[in-house]
């Protein structure tokens, strides 16, 4: 099996030290299998999207030593694909409407019976306020969620995929999550939201499975989702890849990297002289 690794930045902000990292793991990868590695453009957020930064990603990329095959895909051009699988899945009742906004969430997971509220791949674990909404009928321009007591009655058998990186707890090899700790840590996830018309967690399954993507490299803040991913792979009858969490890079105090992070853009250090060579000694590569 020839290996198809994948790089996929949103354009919303500059390519910083953390994403550099990822993207040459996965470049790396690819290549020393004789594999294939591709670039997406997750721009469903149209709002915060801009071809600018779109193009100071591909680069800042190029710059680095990277290639990929063109021309490359982009979410905004899929949405008759994620409208297509968001049918199917309320077609089966598995997707319910949601109308809480982040505040009655919030309210609610920190009700007095419940204790303080759990975080979860998506921030507060989702109380299921909404769960008993009609899932008949057209589906409505709401939030939808994906029941997840539906889909392990619909499933059997729990999330399982293997690790070949290490998640936060050192975690590696054969990967099974129990359909408590998914209830319980992972809670009714959001498939679409009414300005997209889709979501991370739907987008990335159905593009992964697009391009046939083999094994997929990520940042360890991400292992928690997985067990989401490989659900909706199922669910949709989509393969689960081989999935690879690497460490996250972070500044002197510790704190992980992100797109606000401007001093730490690529583009900044190749304004003040710096190789590629020099970023590869900054991520510890080679």
């Amino acid at each position: 099996m020839s290996i198809v690794t994948r790089f996929a930045p949103s354009p919303t902000g500059p390519l910083h030290l953390g994403h550099a990292y990822s993207a040459i793991l996965a470049h790396d990868m690819a290549r020393e299998a004789q594999g294939t590695f591709l670039l997406r453009i997750e721009d469903i957020d149209q709002s915060r999207s801009r071809p600018e930064w779109e193009a100071q990603i591909e680069d800042d990329l190029t710059w680095l030593g990277l290639d990929w095959p063109r021309p490359v895909l982009r979410q905004s051009d899929r949405m008759g694909a994620y409208t297509e699988a968001l049918e199917a899945l309320w077609a089966r009742g598995l997707l319910y409407p949601c109308t809480c906004t982040r505040r009655d969430i919030a309210a609610a997971a920190s009700a007095p019976q419940e204790g303080a509220p759990l975080l979860g791949p998506d921030g507060i674990v989702y109380p299921g306020t909404c769960c008993a909404a009609p899932r008949s009928g057209p589906i409505p321009e709401t939030a939808l969620r994906l029941d997840m007591r539906a889909a392990e009655a619909a499933l059997g058998a729990p999330p399982v995929f293997t690790e070949t990186g290490t998640g936060p707890e050192g975690e590696t090899g054969r990967i099974e999550t129990d359909w408590r700790h998914v209830g319980e840590r992972v809670g009714d996830i959001v498939v679409a939201r009414p300005a997209m018309g889709t979501s991370y967690h739907l987008s990335v399954v159905l593009d992964d499975a697009a391009q046939g993507i083999t094994h997929v490299t990520r940042g360890a803040d991400l292992f928690e989702a997985t067990a989401i991913h490989v659900i909706l792979q199922r669910l949709l009858g989509l393969p689960t890849p081989v999935y690879h969490h690497h460490r996250l890079i972070r500044d002197e105090a510790g704190k992980r990297l992100a797109k606000r992070d401007d001093a730490r853009a690529i583009s900044k250090f190749r304004a003040e002289g710096a190789s590629p060579a020099d970023i590869g000694r900054m991520l510890h590569l080679g």
